[in-house]
């Protein structure tokens, strides 16, 4: 299973990186403007978002509702390569892949962490970050022609959705599992924790939709920003190879730590957006803003609720949806009207996120982390 998972994380974020690396630039090379690409990346978001309400209002989590996600996910690619020419079908077709991926990575990241469990779980969903990569370098080379980049879209979620669906056949039992807990979830009550989260998201909004122009429209050429996305990534693989000693410790303290490293982060952009040196600094950053705050957070939740599948989806959902759906809105008007304060807003939004996991760890004291392990 650690083989066909690992597999399945290669292709899925080869997917992520032709998307948040490539997609609104040739939006941009195709004539739309900062705050059209803010609302077409804002659809798939908040879609995400909404999702995980369906299912506790009585949408079943299982192996047909999966199944159909796949294919969601697949037909909204063939949607995508067609909608090039029209705001109102890219947005469409954001849609439809929000809806597919709400649900698929979220099953994923479940059976990840019961056959791998937290300390082995890095390892293999490195494989991802070696597909972000490796995508990343190729594409750039044929990005001439911006239906290259939805052909390569295209292909790879075909090729995702294949082996999800290997996948989903042989854990079966995990997922059906899943249903026999019932919802502890109660976001109102652990608001601060859920707010802390999102807001993290939120921050990425000027990262993940606006990092390839904000680069290149400050001097710095497409190839050295190629380079300093495959950097960030490296640095992510070599954090999620090991970082299983590191998931043993206090896993609130870790979400703390690296929210503040997030918001050191965006500030070095804001500072030096054309510095070199600065820019592969604040991305060998992202080992501890997304690489370590990812699979703490994931690990969190999985110790903290019984409804495990649920749980990541609210995850995905309302951080990885609302948040993002929130970020790429915000980061669309401030660089469209205000673009020299993108990564400041961005570093704002992350000293809002750490001070709410602050408060929640306040909230929270007496209860031993540690016994999360």
């Amino acid at each position: 299973m650690s083989i066909i998972l690992a597999i399945f994380y290669f292709f899925y974020f080869s997917i992520i990186g032709v998307y948040v690396i490539f997609l609104p630039k040739v939006l941009s090379m195709a004539g739309y403007g900062a705050s059209d690409i803010g609302i077409i990346f804002a659809a798939a978001p908040l879609v995400r978002f909404v999702v995980p309400f369906a299912f506790i209002k009585g949408l079943k989590i299982n192996i047909a509702s999966f199944n159909i996600a796949l294919l969601i996910m697949s037909l909204s690619s063939i949607s995508f390569y067609f909608s090039l020419d029209s705001f109102y079908k890219l947005l469409f077709s954001n849609i439809t892949l929000g809806i597919g991926l709400s649900i698929v990575l979220p099953y994923i990241e479940v059976i990840s962490l019961q056959y791998l469990k937290k300390e082995r779980y890095g390892k293999v969903r490195l494989f991802g970050s070696v597909g972000f990569i490796l995508v990343a370098l190729v594409l750039v080379k044929f990005l001439d022609d911006p239906r290259v980049a939805l052909l390569y879209l295209l292909i790879l979620t075909f090729i995702t959705a294949f082996i999800g669906h290997i996948i989903a056949k042989k854990a079966a039992t995990i997922l059906e599992k899943q249903v026999e807990h019932l919802n502890d979830i109660n976001i109102l009550k652990d608001w601060k924790l859920w707010l802390g989260l999102t807001l993290m998201q939120v921050s990425f909004g000027s990262f993940y939709n606006f990092f390839t122009i904000y680069t290149t429209d400050h001097g710095v050429t497409l190839d050295v920003t190629i380079y300093l996305w495959t950097f960030g990534v490296i640095v992510e693989i070599f954090m999620l190879y090991s970082q299983g000693s590191l998931l043993r410790k206090n896993l609130l303290l870790i979400l703390q730590l690296s929210t503040l490293a997030t918001a050191l982060r965006w500030f070095l952009l804001f500072l030096f957006p054309s510095s070199i040196g600065f820019l592969f600094f604040s991305q060998s950053l992202h080992a501890l803003s997304f690489a370590l705050f990812h699979s703490a957070a994931i690990s969190y939740l999985f110790y903290l609720y019984k409804h495990k599948s649920l749980a990541q989806q609210f995850f995905s959902g309302i951080t990885y949806g609302f948040g993002a759906f929130l970020g790429a809105l915000i980061a669309g008007y401030v660089y469209e009207f205000y673009p020299s304060y993108l990564f400041l807003s961005a570093t704002l939004i992350a000293l809002m996120a750490a001070w709410f996991l602050y408060l929640w760890g306040s909230s929270q004291k007496g209860v031993n982390n540690q016994q999360l392990d």
